[in-house]
């Protein structure tokens, strides 16, 4: 490494010195703070709370401090369906209710991993990935949707969240510590030929997990009473309902199995279906899958999806270009870079290789802005309260769309011929730490 010289210091320092601009972003800088410093209000100009297409819904959600946006999202665009058909807005599912199950379903996975990994090394890079994988709250819509056939779901009253779902890091570091301390219990038995044990040990290991998330979140309800006043005021009482019989019933004519999740990662080959195993969560589930197209596609497809009055769950990078207190998301937000004097522009493909960008949140398209076909913005039902945005709605342009939106999940009557093909072809097997947008 080379060191570097009093005389290099100096220039640079002389370098800055010699314009005063940079006195003059510097003292914005430290009295408002960089995001302030650099933002530019002319966005506001495009982003208006107007929409050519918009669903008529209820509120908003608050998943608080926790990584469940992928449940949120997915039960959000399953309680609009359910709005719509049965005339009542403001209803919710628990998000809490299926977060219990993804918590015992998760650790099976991870433990059969660790079995069937039992003879690498420890430091080998996937069974490293699958350590780190341990206990985490994140995930897709597909996970959530193996979810809800496996378990149903349930109101929001029926299991309402509580202080440890409202912030779930607790519960993540417990079972996460955990669950890698059995890992090394399961491979020490594996490694000495004795599966049998091993399969007994991963039993009482899951018993033990029961009984953490049930501490943690309370157990789940086996039956209810579904209850509700409709928009008409018309009162609805059906007893006795297990949460498979409710989702059985009630989301019958949502047909998940014909729902796509398409792609955009142009840093790997367009046209291709791909399968992240590191995400299997549910054992004889839906294997998580997508399908690499270019992004006017992903556009189409949500937006003629919205056009038939169906919401659309997508995966971003929330946290690049957006703020929270207007609810903007426009590539133009803040000018850093001026602020700066730099250029720290990047395709697409290149943020993603490097690590700079990836699908961090999922939420919830609910309207989209047309101009004879051309899109302009897009309406966003975010899972932070209504305390930011537009009373929890964010406004979207279509740049960043193109930028920081990774994948949509859509039904595949809005697709091609060509592309139901190749959506139906075999998929390819990523490695664990590739993520492609998933």
């Amino acid at each position: 490494m080379g060191a570097l010289s009093e005389q290099e210091l100096a220039a640079f320092s002389a370098d800055f010195n010699k314009n005063d601009k940079n006195k003059i972003a510097s003292r914005a800088a430290r009295r408002s703070g960089l995001f302030e410093a650099s933002f530019n209000d002319e966005v506001s100009k495009r982003l208006n709370h107007t929409f050519s297409t918009e669903l008529d819904i209820g509120g908003v959600t608050d998943q608080k401090h926790s990584g469940r946006c992928w449940e949120f999202a997915t039960l959000n665009v399953l309680r609009h369906h359910f709005g719509q058909k049965y005339h009542v807005k403001d209803f919710t599912f628990s998000q809490a209710y299926n977060f219990f199950w993804d918590k015992i379903e998760r650790a099976n996975a991870f433990y059969d991993s660790m079995i069937r990994l039992a003879d690498k090394p420890i430091d080998d890079r996937e069974v490293e990935t699958w350590f780190n994988f341990a206990g985490q709250d994140g995930g897709l819509w597909q996970m959530a949707i193996n979810l809800v056939k496996k378990y149903g779901v349930v109101p929001s009253y029926a299991m309402p969240e509580n202080a440890t779902s409202n912030n779930t890091s607790a519960l993540i570091d417990s079972l996460a510590r955990k669950e890698r301390k059995d890992a090394l219990v399961l491979r020490k038995l594996v490694q000495e030929g004795k599966l049998e044990e091993a399969e007994k040990a991963k039993k009482e290991f899951l018993n033990e997990v029961y009984r953490m998330a049930a501490v943690a979140l309370g157990e789940p309800p086996k039956k209810f009473d579904l209850e509700y006043r409709d928009d008409d005021k018309k009162y609805h009482l059906e007893k006795d309902l297990t949460p498979r019989q409710f989702a059985e019933k009630y989301l019958k004519d949502f047909n998940w199995d014909d729902y796509v999740v398409l792609l955009n990662s142009p840093n790997y080959d367009y046209n291709k279906r791909y399968h992240q195993g590191l995400y299997d969560n549910v054992a004889g589930g839906t294997p998580i899958t997508g399908l690499n197209v270019p992004i006017e596609v992903l556009a189409r497809a949500a937006a003629a999806q919205l056009k038939d009055g169906k919401a659309v769950i997508f995966g971003n990078d929330v946290l690049k270009q957006m703020e929270r207190k207007t609810g903007f998301l426009d590539t133009e937000l803040y000018k850093t870079d001026d602020l700066f004097s730099v250029d720290t522009q990047m395709s697409k493909a290149d943020r993603l290789a490097t690590g700079e960008g990836s699908a961090t949140h999922d939420m919830t398209l609910v309207g989209v802005d047309e101009d004879n076909g051309e899109i302009r913005k897009w309406k966003v039902e975010n899972s932070w309260g209504d305390k930011y945005g537009h009373k929890g709605f964010y406004e979207m342009s279509q740049k960043w769309f193109e930028e920081y939106v990774y994948d949509v999940v859509v039904d595949k009557k809005y697709l091609s011929e060509d592309l139901v093909k190749l959506w139906e072809a075999p998929a390819i097997d990523l490695k664990p730490w590739e993520h492609i947008g998933l």
